[in-house]
C-alpha cells in the first residue's frame, strides 16, 4: 500500500508491506500530482510532479530518480510488453516552446541526454502523444493546418491519411483493438459532432464510416464521444449520431461498414403495448463513461455474457435525459426489454449469470435487486437495517469470489460504511450439461455476422446453479461466403447506395499503384479491403481482394519537396533535413537529384534511398533555392522552395545625416552585424507616423517637409528577433557646413568606437562655441582614420522665412569667422596633460585623407575629391562674398559629400548632436 502525505505539511510517501499493518515514511523532494504503475511490474512507478518533472522508482517508492524535466501532463507511457525491447521503457512528450514539443524514448533510470532517443524527425504538437497498443501517434500543425502521424509497432512515423477534403480541426483516438484504429475526427465543417473513421492495420489509410458522432466534455475539458464497444461480440458497436438535429442510437454488425436504428421494446415494464415503429420511433441509449470507476454507468456489457446488454435510455424520436428506464437485450440488439422505469446501476454477478441492480437516486436506499433469468424477474433483498448513501459497489470480475462490498454513508456527517454481502446462498449447485442451452447470433434474421454463423452458449434462465468459470460461451462457429458488407471501402472508395465502392471524384485509383518491387508485380486495389477480424471466406473468382498486377513503367508525378519540420527558415550553420515524396512513379527506377542552391548537388539512384531525409548545412545566410528532379525513362518532374538562412541579429546602427534640407531627399542606412543577405525586413518609422515604410533594403531615400527635429527609427526583423535604433535629424531650410580635421596625435588616440566620437564632437563643439557663440552648432565625427568631422552651422529656430536672406548672409559671415580661426590654428583643445590637438578645415595640403585599412579607402577618396570641391567654394565665398549662387553650390556640395560618404563607407559615422 501507499499513500501520499499532504503537500502542504510535508512532502512524503508512505509504504505499507504488511497490509496497512505498519507504515515506513520516505520524504521526498517534489510534490506529486500523478502516479503512473508498470503494468507488468508492481513496484516500477512513474511520478509527474507540480514543476512539470517526471520521476521513477524501481522500488515502489523507496527511492525516486529525475528522468526527465519540462513533461507535458499525462503524456507519458510505460513500455508496451511484447513491442518495447526494454521494459523499463518510458514515452515522453517534452515541451520545448510554446506550442511545440518533442517526443522523447528513453529507458526510466538511465534517461540522460546521450540515451535518449528522439524518433520522430522535428517537433510536434504540445499534448499530441499517444502510446497505445502497437500504435505511437502524434501531431503537428503547420500554417494552421493539422497533420497526424502513426508508428505501427515501434517503425517509423508516417503521415496519417484521411480522404482529401476532410480538412480535420481535430482528431481523438477512441480505440486500437484487434489492431486496427477508431478515431473521432472533427471535419472543417462541424462544430459539435465527430466523424468516426477506421484506418486499415498499420493505421495509416482512414476510410468513413459513420458521420456526426455526438460529442461532450468531460469535467477535465476531455472530449467524450458517445460511441461504445460492445463486449463479448465481435464487429459490434453502438454511437450516438445527430440526425436533422435529433440524437438517436445506431448499432452496427460489421465493424461500421452498416448502421441501423435500435428497435424499440413492444411493451414498457407494466406490460403495456408501446407501438414504437421504425424509423418513427426507436431506443436511444446513454453511451457516455462516467468517471467514477465504482458505479456500473449507463450502459454494461461484459465478455463473459456475449449478447446480453444493460442500457439507460428512452423510447422516442430522440435521446432524452429525462423519462428515462433501464431496457435489456439477451439477443445482442436485436430485441430489447424494459427492466426498470428509473435509472439503476447494474452489475454482473457469477461470471456473467446473474444481474445486480441498485436504484441510482440521490436518496438513501437499503435494498438491491437480483436476477436470475436475464432481467424477467427481480428479487429484492435488504442489504442494511438502515438507509445508505451507497457512493459505490466493489466486485472482483470473472473470479469465483461471491462476494460484494457496498461502501457508503448513513448521513453526510457520518463515517464510511462498508457493508459486505455473500450471494453465494442464492445458488444451489453448481451448472452441469443439462442446465445450458445454445442461441443464434444474428442480425436482423441474418444468421452471417462478421463473415461466419456462431451459435453460443448460455445458462437456461431460471436455473439457480452456479456457472463455471472457464466454459466456453462460443458453442459452434462455421465461416460464410463473402459479401459486400464484410469489406470496407478501401482508401479514397466510397460505399454507394447499392453497397458497392467506387472512387472518391478526388481519387484516381489508375494512379494509386503501390511501390513496384523487384518480382515485377504489386497488388492493385479492387476499391474494397476486407474488415479486420472478419472470418468469410471468398468463392471462386475473388471479387474483392486485390490483384497481383505488372509494373508498368510510369513517368514521376506530383513530387513533393519539404523540410522535415515543414519550416522554410533555418539558422545558419544548422542541420536542414530535407523529405521527398513522389505521389506516383516507379520509385525504384527514379533517380533524385536535389539542388541545395548554394553550388552543391546530390543524386540518388532511386527514392527509396531518401526515406530518412537529406541533410545539409548552409554556411552563410541568404535565400536559398532548393529543387528536387526526379526523372526515369518516362519523363521526369521537380519540386522548388526557396529557404531563408538567417542568423541572429546582434546589432543595428541607423546611419543619417545630421542635418538634412527640408524638400530635399536624405539617404538613410541601417546597418546590421553580423551581415545578413536578403534575409532581413526593415521598418522605418518617421516621427508620430501610424504605418511604417517597409523594405528589404538597408537603405531608403526620404524627403522630410518639416523643419525641426525629426525622429527617425528603423526596426530590423530577423525571424521571430527584432532589434531597433533611432536618430534625430535636425531639418533646416538653410545651413552651412565646414569640413574638419585633426592633429595627428588624434588618430593615435582614436578608439574608432560611437562614444569616443561622441565625446571627441561635444569637446569639439565646445572650442568652436569660445570664437563665436551665437548660432546652433552641430559636430559630427566619421568612423575611421584618420579622423575627420564635419561642423554644421544652423540658422536661429525663430528666424522668419520672411528674412532668410539676411539670415543666410548672417551664417555666411559666421562661416568666414570659423573659416579664419581655422586656418589660424585658434581651435585647439586638451586631449590629454601632454597632448594638445588642433582643428584645421580640411584643405588639399592638410593630413591625407587615404586610410591604410582598405575597408575605409573608398569612401576616403571619395572624401579627398570631394574636400578639393568644398576648399575651392569656400575660399571663392570668402574672396567675393557671391551670396545667393555660391551658397546654393555649397548646400549642394555639403549634401553631395554626406551621401557620399554615407553610401561608400562600410563603417557608417555615428552621429553627435549638440544643441
Amino acid at each position: 500500500i501507499m499513500m501520499l502525505s499532504d503537500p502542504e505539511v510535508e512532502s512524503a510517501v508512505l509504504i505499507s508491506s504488511d497490509e496497512g499493518a505498519s507504515f515506513e515514511k520516505h520524504p521526498i523532494n517534489f510534490n506529486i500530482l500523478s502516479l503512473l504503475f508498470h503494468p507488468a511490474q508492481e513496484n516500477w512507478i512513474l511520478a509527474y510532479s507540480h514543476d512539470s518533472k517526471l520521476y521513477s522508482s524501481m522500488d515502489f517508492g523507496r527511492k525516486w530518480q529525475l528522468v526527465h524535466d519540462n513533461v507535458m501532463p499525462g503524456r507519458f507511457y510505460w513500455a508496451v510488453m511484447g513491442l518495447d525491447k526494454e521494459s523499463d521503457v518510458v514515452h515522453i512528450e517534452t515541451r520545448i516552446a510554446k506550442g511545440r514539443a518533442q517526443y522523447v524514448k528513453c529507458r526510466a533510470q538511465r534517461c540522460t541526454d546521450g540515451n535518449r532517443q528522439y524518433l520522430f524527425p522535428g517537433y510536434v504538437d504540445t499534448n499530441s502523444l499517444v502510446v497505445q497498443d502497437e500504435y505511437v501517434f502524434t501531431q503537428v500543425t503547420k500554417s494552421g493546418r493539422a497533420s497526424y502521424f502513426v508508428s505501427y509497432m515501434r517503425e517509423s512515423f508516417k503521415r496519417m491519411k484521411l480522404p482529401k477534403y476532410c480538412l480535420p480541426k481535430d482528431m481523438h483516438i477512441i480505440s486500437t483493438d484487434e489492431k486496427q484504429v477508431f478515431a473521432a475526427v472533427q471535419e472543417w465543417n462541424q462544430n459539435n459532432t465527430y466523424s468516426l473513421y477506421i484506418s486499415d492495420s498499420p493505421g495509416v489509410y482512414f476510410t468513413l464510416s459513420l458521420e456526426n458522432l455526438r460529442t461532450s466534455r468531460g469535467p477535465a475539458g476531455n472530449l467524450l464521444v458517445d460511441f461504445y464497444k460492445v463486449e463479448g461480440i465481435n464487429g459490434m458497436y453502438l454511437a450516438n449520431k445527430l440526425v436533422d438535429n435529433h440524437i438517436k442510437t445506431f448499432i452496427t454488425y460489421n465493424k461500421g461498414q452498416t448502421w441501423a436504428l435500435l428497435p424499440g421494446p413492444s411493451t414498457d415494464v407494466a406490460g403495456n403495448n408501446l407501438h414504437c415503429i421504425l424509423p418513427f420511433c426507436s431506443l436511444h441509449l446513454h453511451l457516455e463513461m462516467l468517471e467514477n470507476p465504482y458505479t456500473s454507468g449507463p450502459i454494461t456489457s461484459k465478455k463473459s455474457v456475449p449478447g446480453i446488454i444493460v442500457a439507460t435510455g428512452n423510447i422516442g424520436t430522440e435521446l432524452s435525459s429525462t423519462n428515462l428506464g433501464m431496457f435489456i437485450t439477451s439477443d445482442a440488439g436485436n430485441s430489447w426489454r424494459q427492466i426498470f422505469d428509473e435509472e439503476h446501476n447494474i452489475w454482473f454477478l457469477d461470471n456473467g449469470g446473474a444481474l445486480l441492480a441498485v436504484l441510482h437516486a440521490a436518496t438513501p436506499i437499503r435494498h438491491l435487486w437480483i436476477s436470475l433469468d436475464e432481467g424477467k424477474k427481480w428479487d429484492r433483498h435488504s442489504f442494511s437495517l438502515a438507509p445508505l448513501y451507497v457512493d459505490g459497489v466493489l466486485m472482483e470480475p470473472e473470479s469465483d469470489n461471491h462476494i460484494i462490498t457496498f461502501f457508503g454513508h448513513f448521513s453526510h456527517r457520518s463515517e464510511w460504511q462498508l457493508i459486505k454481502i455473500d450471494y453465494k446462498g442464492l445458488f444451489s449447485r453448481r451448472c452441469m450439461d443439462g442446465d445450458y442451452q445454445t442461441w443464434h447470433l444474428h442480425n436482423k434474421g441474418e444468421l452471417c455476422v462478421m463473415g461466419e454463423r456462431q451459435i453460443f452458449m448460455k445458462r437456461r434462465p431460471g436455473n439457480r446453479c452456479m456457472l463455471v468459470q472457464d466454459y466456453s460461451r462460443i458453442y459452434s462457429s462455421e465461416p460464410c461466403l463473402c459479401t459486400t458488407y464484410d469489406f470496407e471501402c478501401d482508401y479514397g472508395w466510397e460505399r454507394q447506395a447499392d453497397g458497392k465502392c467506387s472512387p472518391a471524384f478526388w481519387f484516381n485509383p489508375n494512379g494509386a499503384a503501390k511501390t513496384c518491387s523487384s518480382s515485377q508485380s504489386f497488388l492493385n486495389s479492387t476499391g474494397y479491403r476486407k474488415v479486420l477480424s472478419n472470418n468469410c471466406k471468398e468463392a471462386g473468382r475473388n471479387v474483392y481482394s486485390p490483384r497481383r498486377q505488372a509494373c508498368r513503367p510510369r513517368p514521376p508525378r506530383g513530387l513533393r519537396l519539404s523540410t522535415n519540420q515543414g519550416e522554410l527558415s533555418a539558422p545558419v550553420g544548422s542541420n536542414v533535413t530535407f523529405m521527398v515524396y513522389l505521389e506516383d512513379g516507379d520509385s525504384l527506377r527514379t533517380s533524385i537529384q536535389l539542388d541545395f542552391g548554394d553550388g552543391i548537388k546530390i543524386t540518388y539512384s532511386n527514392l527509396s534511398r531518401t526515406d530518412d531525409g537529406i541533410m545539409h548545412i548552409y554556411r552563410t545566410t541568404g535565400i536559398y533555392r532548393v529543387t528536387a528532379s526526379a526523372e526515369n525513362s518516362q519523363g521526369s518532374d521537380s519540386s522548388t522552395l526557396f529557404l531563408h538562412i538567417t542568423s541572429p541579429v546582434e546589432r543595428v546602427y541607423l546611419s543619417v545625416p545630421i542635418v538634412a534640407i527640408r524638400g530635399k531627399e536624405a539617404n538613410l542606412t541601417a546597418v546590421v552585424w553580423p551581415s545578413h543577405t536578403r534575409t532581413l525586413t526593415f521598418f522605418w518609422w518617421f516621427d508620430n507616423s501610424s504605418e511604417p515604410i517597409i523594405t528589404l533594403e538597408g537603405s531608403i531615400s526620404y524627403t522630410f517637409q518639416r523643419e525641426g527635429k525629426n525622429k527617425v527609427t528603423v526596426q530590423v526583423a530577423s525571424g521571430s528577433t527584432v532589434m531597433q535604433d533611432s536618430k534625430v535629424i535636425t531639418v533646416k531650410e538653410f545651413f552651412r557646413s565646414l569640413l574638419l580635421s585633426f592633429s595627428p596625435a588624434l588618430d593615435e588616440h582614436n578608439p574608432d568606437i560611437p562614444e569616443w566620437r561622441e565625446d571627441i564632437g561635444r569637446v569639439v563643439r565646445a572650442a568652436l562655441s569660445q570664437v563665436h557663440g551665437v548660432p546652433i552648432l552641430l559636430v559630427s565625427l566619421y568612423p575611421g582614420l584618420p579622423t575627420t568631422a564635419e561642423l554644421f552651422i544652423l540658422p536661429d529656430e525663430h528666424t522668419a522665412s520672411e528674412h532668410k536672406r539676411g539670415s543666410e548672409e548672417a551664417l555666411e559671415t559666421i562661416s568666414d569667422i570659423f573659416v579664419t580661426a581655422l586656418n589660424q590654428g585658434l581651435i585647439q583643445f586638451e586631449l590629454k596633460a601632454d597632448t594638445r590637438i588642433i582643428v584645421y578645415m580640411t584643405q588639399q595640403t592638410l593630413a591625407p585623407l587615404v586610410d591604410s585599412n582598405s575597408i575605409h579607402s573608398g569612401s576616403a577618396m571619395l572624401m579627398l575629391l570631394t574636400v578639393v570641391f568644398v576648399g575651392l567654394a569656400a575660399f571663392f565665398i570668402y574672396k567675393f562674398k557671391r551670396y545667393l549662387s555660391s551658397l546654393e553650390r555649397h548646400h549642394e556640395c555639403s549634401m553631395s559629400h554626406t551621401a557620399r560618404t554615407t553610401s561608400a563607407s562600410a563603417q557608417l559615422p555615428d552621429i553627435t548632436m549638440t544643441s
